[in-house]
């Protein structure tokens, strides 16, 4: 092929990059076309105080939680599944799309995913954010739909599914069918909820203060659903009485214990969402099971309670993290297959 014609076919392909975008509470994924995965990182800004001025933006912020000084801070523009900083979100998503190193003149069509309880100005601001990151079309979708596509489930068809994304800020259940959602369910109780509780049951229980950082890892390692066993985790943190660090060993059934709240909560949503589902797409769900989609289900034992709670089939997505930003994928590449679940 000549010189002059391998420049023009990579331009072309430059100009032509489209961009899918996972904006979770907890981290955010962008998928790009031709190249899959290219950025997965906390949703977590550093800025200077006294300035404004952006210092790190993904895993480089998250690197200073908890550690920053008066005139630094770390912020989570996402919480509970809304925006809870408009410009600190614009800041975080253009910083992201810096971070692929795409060429300034290239204008990529972007998806992007959002919580399902997102505003309407909110949607509005993620919009701006994404033209501002020289996107020249934008479209929006919402979290459950985008698991649902990206785990393989055909959403046109007059069949009822069941997704439960369990996120770091909010667990969105959903019954879909005919590219659409029959019945909803949100609640602002997921794994950041999961790490609140076990940094209150070591406050409470041991009088004993461990960082979120410290709580998230302590979920990962030993949380679980149902009675784990009798594993045992050392422990770090500050003793509330004496100021002073210790290390206390805790077995894996505490931690289940702190966690019970929290999956009561989950699991009585996924029941409110059944019972305003119809009864056709009862008897669909009957056969075909709950798929559990987001980082907060892959706690050990998740699908076991739930299926105890709900006697239906669960089961487990095979890439629970990426499903949403895979399903968001998809529905760039076929965005009129998918018109209607776009907005």
């Amino acid at each position: 092929m000549p010189r002059d014609a391998r420049l023009k076919l990579n331009y072309s392909n430059l100009l032509s990059k489209d961009i899918a975008i996972d904006l979770g509470t907890a981290n955010t994924l962008i998928w790009v076309k031709g190249r899959g995965i290219m950025i997965n990182e906390p949703s977590i800004v550093a800025r200077m105080v006294n300035s404004d001025k952006i210092v790190a933006v993904g895993i480089e912020a998250q690197d200073m939680l908890g550690k920053t000084h008066h005139n630094l801070e770390t912020i989570r523009p996402l919480k509970d599944g809304v925006i809870a900083d408009f410009q600190m979100a614009d800041e975080m998503i253009q910083g992201f799309v810096r971070k692929m190193h795409l060429s300034r003149i290239a204008r990529p069509r972007m998806v992007i995913c959002i919580p399902s309880g997102v505003t309407p100005v909110e949607q509005r601001a993620v919009r701006e954010s994404a033209e501002r990151a020289n996107a020249r079309e934008v479209h929006l979708i919402e979290e459950p739909v985008a698991a649902a596509i990206g785990i393989g489930l055909d959403i046109a068809k007059p069949v009822g599914n069941m997704i439960v994304d369990i996120g770091g800020g909010t667990t969105e259940i959903a019954i879909i069918a005919l590219n659409g959602v029959v019945a909803m369910e949100a609640i602002r109780v997921a794994g950041d909820e999961m790490d609140a509780a076990i940094v209150d049951w070591f406050h409470n229980e041991h009088k004993m203060e461990v960082g979120y950082r410290t709580a998230e890892r302590i979920k990962c390692s030993v949380g679980a659903g149902i009675s784990a066993g009798n594993s045992r985790i050392l422990v770090k943190g500050r003793d509330l009485v004496s100021g002073i660090p210790k290390t206390i060993s805790v077995s894996a059934d505490e931690i289940r214990k702190a966690l019970s709240d929290t999956l009561f909560q989950i699991i009585s949503a996924m029941k409110r969402a059944l019972e305003r589902t119809p009864p056709e797409l009862s008897s669909d769900i009957l056969d075909r099971g709950i798929v559990l989609t987001g980082g907060g289900s892959m706690l050990k034992g998740l699908d076991e309670i739930f299926r105890e709670e709900t006697n239906l089939p669960v089961h487990v997505a095979e890439e629970p993290l990426t499903s949403v930003v895979m399903g968001t994928g998809m529905a760039l590449e076929n965005i009129k297959t998918y018109a209607a679940v776009l907005f």
